[in-house]
Parts: structure tokens; C-alpha cells; sequence
């Protein structure tokens, strides 16, 4: 990193943050398809086989849309394993997730964002403390855990308050970048899961 990229990024982080966001939303755009459900599968893998999530109950689930790392099929797996599964429901006035547990995909269907969300009379709400994992979505993270979301803050609350819970990110390679400029209230998640290595934070 040079100078004045790190002058930036201590003195304007979230310029830096904007810049970066820009850069790797369009990264992720380009990828096609095909080559996103094929990395996503080998995430599922890497994930599936952690001792953190065979040992977990709850896990909170982000659910893909776009290009983003493909959850559909991770949340329809835990369901059959009988897992307890818990996905969020975005409040756009106060920029806060609602947690409702999930018991059938069916019962989901499009909400804010074009995002698929559990339908109102399905909704059963869970505490952010109930949650042994939660799965964040991300626009890229550096090998420390910081990350950077969309920029509309829905995860910053959540991965302030689940202090029972791991925090894992799951990201594509070409989503890991050298470094994220963080600011005071940026919490880093514990462990990365790409399709080709797991990235404890922790250590």
C-alpha cells in the first residue's frame, strides 16, 4: 500500500470504503453464473464440514440474491439436517434486521430489496443471543475479518449484539482484498470461507 493510499484510509475511510465497494461490486458482477453456483458449491463444502457449524443448532443465514455467494442451497441443507434456521427481514426505515426462524423454503417470498424474506404470517421472531453462527454477506473482506457491506449498516448492529455467536463471512477470492479501512463501530467477523480456504480471523 502506498503512502498516500494509507493516508487516505486513516484519514478518509470512508471514501476509501466507497472506492473499494465500487470496485468489487463490479468484480462480483462479471462472474458468471455458472462459475458463481460452482465456487458457492465448494464454499457449501467448506463450510458444511467446519466443526463450528456440525456442532451449531442456529444459524443465522444472509440470503443471496445476485451475484453474491449462493446461500439457497446451504439454507435447504440445514433444513433437512433439522438445524435451526434463521434468516432476516430488513427494516428500511431503520436500517435494523428483523430475525424470524424458518421452517420451510416455501414459506419465503420477495420483500425489500427484491430479497426473499419469510412471508408476515410465517414470521417467528428469534433473539440476536439466540444464534450459535451467523452467515454475513459481504462486498469484499481483508484476511483480518474486517468487511464492507452495501453501506447501508443492516449487519453493523447485528454482529454488535450476537456476542454468543461466531461470525463467519463468506466471500469468493476475488473478494478478498489486502485492506479495509475500519472505522469505530466496524466489527470484524471470525472466520472467511472462500472455495479454496478457510481464513481464521481469530489468530
Amino acid at each position: 500500500m502506498g503512502q498516500n493510499h494509507y493516508i487516505l484510509s486513516v484519514l478518509y475511510p470512508n471514501l476509501m470504503k466507497d472506492k473499494i465497494r465500487k470496485d468489487l461490486i463490479q468484480i462480483r458482477r462479471n462472474i458468471p453464473k455458472k462459475e458463481v453456483l460452482g465456487k458457492s458449491k465448494k464454499i457449501e463444502k467448506n463450510l458444511f464440514e467446519l466443526d463450528g457449524f456440525k456442532n451449531a443448532e442456529s444459524i443465522l443465514f444472509y440470503i443471496s440474491y445476485g451475484n453474491e455467494v449462493f446461500t439457497h442451497d446451504m439454507i435447504k441443507g440445514c433444513l433437512k439436517m433439522g438445524k435451526n434456521v434463521i434468516v432476516p427481514i430488513s427494516d428500511v426505515e431503520s436500517k435494523k434486521l428483523t430475525l424470524s426462524r424458518l421452517d420451510d423454503w416455501k414459506d419465503l417470498e420477495k420483500g425489500a430489496y427484491n430479497i426473499l424474506e419469510p412471508r408476515e404470517e410465517t414470521i417467528q421472531e428469534v433473539s440476536v443471543f439466540d444464534m450459535d453462527l451467523v452467515i454475513v454477506p459481504g462486498v469484499g473482506f481483508d484476511e483480518h475479518g474486517c468487511r464492507i457491506g452495501h453501506g447501508e449498516g443492516y449487519y453493523d448492529c447485528l454482529l454488535r449484539d450476537s456476542t454468543n455467536a461466531i461470525h463467519i463471512g463468506l466471500a469468493f477470492e476475488k473478494q478478498i482484498v489486502d485492506e479495509i479501512p475500519i472505522e469505530e463501530h466496524d466489527i470484524p467477523v471470525d472466520i472467511i470461507i472462500t472455495e479454496e480456504r478457510l481464513i481464521d480471523c481469530r489468530v
